[in-house]
Parts: C-alpha cells; structure tokens; sequence
C-alpha cells in the first residue's frame, strides 16, 4: 500500500514542476514578443518621418478635450469617462499645419479611437486591383476642396470600390478618399495636385489601394455608363410650376436637347454639379434650390403633360403649356444640407427621440440632422452608425450639445430624465420585420428565409409585440412634452412633418434648408424594401395579440388628446 501511495507522490511533484517550467516558459515567450513588437516600431523612424505632423498626435487639443469630447465605451448605464492621456507637445511642425484646421485635428482624433488595420500605410508602388481609373493626390481642406459633392463615411469598412460606386450611384464621375475612411464625390477636381506620398493612408476595408491622408484625397475616375444609361439614386419629383421667362433666363446652366428626356436632363445637372433639373421639352435648366420653387408645386401636373412619375427615365412627351416646368431633385446633395455642427451652446434642455425599434428612428435622425444642421445624439453607442457619419454617438448623452438623443427606453425613471420628446410611433407589423431583419442581418441586410421559418421569429414575436405597445403606452402615461410623429405620416407628408419637428426642437429652417434635405432625404443607409419573405410571416395567433396592442395604443393616444394610429395598421 505504501509503495502505490510513493509512486502517485512523486509522480504528482513531476508533474507540479512541469506545469511550473511550462508557465514560465510561457510568460518569457509573451514577454520575448512584446520586445519584438516594441523594437519594430522604434526601428522605423523614417516611416514616422513620412507622416504629416498631425498624425502624431494621440489626443485631442486641449481645447478639445476641454469641450467635454472624451473617450467612452458605454453601456445603456454609462456615465462620462474623460479621455486620459497626455497634452498635445507644440512643435516647429505646428505653424505649417495650421492650415489644415482643427476640423483635421478633431476627425483624426475620432479615427484614432478605433483598432488600426494591420497595415498602417501603403506602398506607392503597390500594384492594387481596383475599380475605375487612379487620378492622383490632391489637396482636400478648408479652404481648397477637391470635390464638393456628396460625402461618406465609412469608418471600418471603406474601399476604394465602395466609395466608386456611391459616387456613381449619386451620378458622379470622381470618387476621393479621405483619411482612409471618408468619402468624397464629385464632378470636377477643384483644386492643386499634392506629391504622392501624402496619399499613403491605406482604406479601412481595403489593403494596397491608396485612401487619400490628411488634408489629401486619393481620387478615381469612375467607370463611365452610356448616357441614358446611368443608374441614380435619390432622385425625387418635386412638382410641375410656372416660371417667369425672367427667372429662367437666369439660371446658370441651359441646354437645348430636340430629344429630351428626364433622364437626360438630370444627367446633364448632375454633371454641372446643380441640385435641381428644370425641363420643358426641348429645354433643359439647371439651378440651384431656392425659394422660388416652394414645397408645394404651384400648378397640376397635367399642366406639365401628366409625366409626373418618379421614374427619372421617361420620355417626356406629352406637350407642356407655355411657361410650366417640371422640377427635380438630382442626386447632387446641396452644399447647405453637407456641413453639422454640434450645438453651439449647451442646451439645459434635454429632447427624447423615442421609439420602439425598428420604428425608424436612424431615419428620423437622418432627417434632423439634414434640415438643422445639428448632430443628434443616443442613449446608446452604435459604433455602425457612428462609422456611417452619425457623430452624436460617441457624445455623452447628457452633454447637450446634441439637438435630440435617441433612445428605446420606456421605463418610468428613464422617461423623467427628459424634459420632452418626440415620440416616433410606426406600424408594429412593419416595426417587428424591420427590427427582425437588423438583429439577423445589420441595419442594411435582410433576414433569410431559413430565419424566418425558425423558432426565433415567433419568440421574438411573443416578446417584441408586447413592448411596441408598452413603449407607447408609458411614454403618453409619464412623457411630460410630447410630440408624437407617425412614420407613415413622415413618409406620405415629408415637409408638414419636418416643420412640426423643427418647431417642437424650437429650431428656425428656411424653404431652401427643407428643400435640400429632401434630395437627399434616403440617405446611404436606409434598407432598401426589397427581399422581404416570400410568405406571410404572422401567423393567425399573431394578429389577433398584435390588433389588440394596435386598439390600446389607439385609444391611449385619444385619450390624450393626440390624433389616433393611422387608418393602415389595420382595418377598422
């Protein structure tokens, strides 16, 4: 007995110092690599020597720190965290990079703060495969832009190929690249040439293609479509009205076409860089938006020839009365509707923009931000709507500098942190596929058909359902200010919306700010309402829990005096 017990001892010590020497080992190798990866990046002065003094920096100014800009990861219950880290060290560099503002300063710092691609810079001599056709570096800041259209974000996954195709989409012949994560569009390079190696930045999606750098974009021409062949987007029919011969004599572009068609005169806006399309079959002009043409067209459509269709490439054939014109937005988004701020003074007080999810709310915060110019903020951080351009997601929701901050809470305690809201109320069958299709596939993506016919869909039904209706129902109950927006009322009535919003937020827009929102209304982040399921997805049991959430949230809101749910959510 006692010589089992002896071997079992001794071979339990072996094993003790085995797994000792291995721990060891262990931690001298973690500690071996570390040196490794530290002396690498000493050993590289030359490549730091490439980079502009501004991307040495590691904080923000102090000035910007200062404004309550801070680093934050945050749950729901989150409280403010300031950045730690040290001041920015003044140097000889600095004097000859002010030019660039601080605007670089504040977006390189916001760049700083997600996980760098393993491949910092790229090559100048790298054979990249990519779309379209490389121009060169040019200079991008504040006071010379190289392209002047529409903008992009995207901070993770920005290529040179996404960027072609936006541009192209929008009806633009250039795409530039920007920090390695902006993108930029337009149809003339307005500005100097700059050497290559300031364009060295690689995209954040992308290895080998060259993503622009600060102050500098990496521009490409785009792969050309024939004409009438060009695919846009956001393009939207605003009405057929009467134009003095004055006014239109002063329109900076005019062409004459024997062969016009719709399609053709927005190509030729779009090319000019102009927002709207005026045509009168064979004119074609193009100008900016203004007050002239007001939100509601000031003549019937069949006035114009009844062509009055969204459908951009009709032929407009039908003949038109002397002095009528039909109006369109092009893709090209307004200069007015591109730059946001956040407020310039802090607000004491603090707006909801409440909705269940899936009701729309990124959309409605799209809008906001278009026709005020203001960032809005969230009770959350999504790091995807950040990367897509929605900066109010890493501001401190408190902080109030936002216009209004997004939030999907209901309860009592939640509800009295906010001195009024804006209550978003959308078709629940609608709001529960929406928000179906963004916990299976993203905000863009759509769920599969394998994913619908699964358990999940009914038990997301079962616990969904009832929220859309206590979400409601608690914001009426202990909502102090409210205004209550219907999305499918938005939808149908885009402008008499806009100004209820803008109103409630105690904020003055022009005809020209909700003109210029409206072209670019569906932004690049909106799912598109294709591929929905083949089949009905509610089943009986479903519609009958559903309609009676509909009926109670129905009458709580006559019951405060609102006007009731839309006819649509179900038959009455």
């Amino acid at each position: 007995m006692v010589a089992p017990l002896y071997k079992l001892h001794c071979f339990l010590r072996r094993a003790q110092m085995l797994l000792l020497f291995l721990g060891i080992a262990y931690l001298m190798a973690g500690s071996i690599l570390l040196l490794q990866r530290s002396s690498v990046r000493v050993a590289q002065p030359s490549l730091t020597g490439l980079l502009p003094p501004l991307l040495s920096l590691a904080a923000p100014p102090t000035a910007l720190r200062a404004a309550g800009l801070g680093v934050r990861a945050r749950s729901r219950w989150a409280t403010l965290q300031s950045a730690s880290g040290g001041g920015v060290r003044a140097g000889r560099h600095w004097s000859a990079s002010r030019s660039l503002g601080v605007q670089h300063l504040h977006r390189r710092w916001f760049h700083s703060l997600l996980p760098d691609s393993p491949e910092k810079r790229v090559s100048l001599h790298s054979s990249s495969r990519h779309k379209g056709t490389y121009i060169g570096c040019f200079l991008h800041d504040a006071n010379q832009r190289a392209l002047g259209g529409t903008m992009l974000y995207d901070l993770r996954k920005m290529t040179s190929t996404l960027c072609q195709d936006t541009c192209s989409e929008s009806g633009y012949q250039f795409a530039g690249l920007e920090y390695g994560a902006e993108c930029h569009c337009g149809n003339r390079i307005s500005s100097p040439r700059a050497p290559e190696e300031d364009c060295s930045l690689v995209c954040r999606g992308e290895r080998g293609a060259p993503c622009g750098g600060v102050g500098r974009l990496s521009i490409y021409k785009v792969e050309e479509q024939p004409p009438g062949h060009r695919k846009f987007r956001n393009i939207h029919y605003s009405g057929c009205f009467k134009i003095p011969n004055n006014t239109i004599d002063a329109f900076p572009v005019y062409s004459f076409q024997p062969n016009l068609t719709t399609q053709s005169c927005i190509e030729t806006c779009t090319d000019k860089e102009l927002p709207l399309a005026v045509l009168r079959k064979p004119y074609c002009f193009c100008t900016w938006t203004s007050s002239l043409f007001s939100l509601s067209p000031l003549s019937q459509d069949q006035t114009c020839g009844g062509n009055t269709g969204l459908n951009h490439t009709s032929n407009s054939t039908a003949p038109m009365d002397h002095g009528y014109y039909q109006v369109y937005h092009t893709p090209v988004l307004d200069s007015r509707c591109k730059e946001r701020m956040f407020l310039p003074q802090r607000s004491s007080s603090l707006v909801a923009l409440s909705s269940f999810p899936g009701a729309g709310n990124t959309w409605v915060r799209h809008l906001i931000e278009l026709v005020t110019g203001y960032y809005t903020g969230s009770f959350y951080f999504d790091g995807t709507l950040f990367n897509r351009g929605f900066k109010g997601e890493k501001d401190y929701w408190k902080s109030g500098r936002s216009i209004c901050v997004k939030t999907h809470e209901s309860g009592q305690k939640e509800i009295a942190m906010f001195d009024s809201a804006i209550l978003l109320i959308r078709n629940p069958y609608r709001s529960l596929v929406a928000e179906f299709n963004r916990k299976c596939a993203g905000h863009l993506g759509h769920a599969t058909d394998t994913q619908w016919k699964s358990k999940e869909w009914p038990e997301f039904v079962s616990s969904y359902a009832p929220w859309w209706a206590s979400h409601a129902l608690s914001w009426l109950q202990f909502g102090r200010r409210l205004l209550v927006v219907h999305y499918e009322e938005l939808q149908r009535s885009l402008f008499p919306q806009l100004r209820l919003i803008t109103s409630f937020l105690n904020i003055s827009v022009t005809e020209e700010r909700l003109l210029c929102a409206q072209t670019n209304q569906d932004g690049h982040f909106k799912r598109s309402g294709g591929q929905r399921p083949p089949f009905d997805p509610f089943t009986p049991d479903m519609r009958s829990m559903i309609d009676s959430f509909i009926h109670s949230v129905d009458q709580a809101l006559q019951n405060r005096n609102f006007s009731g749910l839309p006819q649509d959510y179900l038959p009455r």
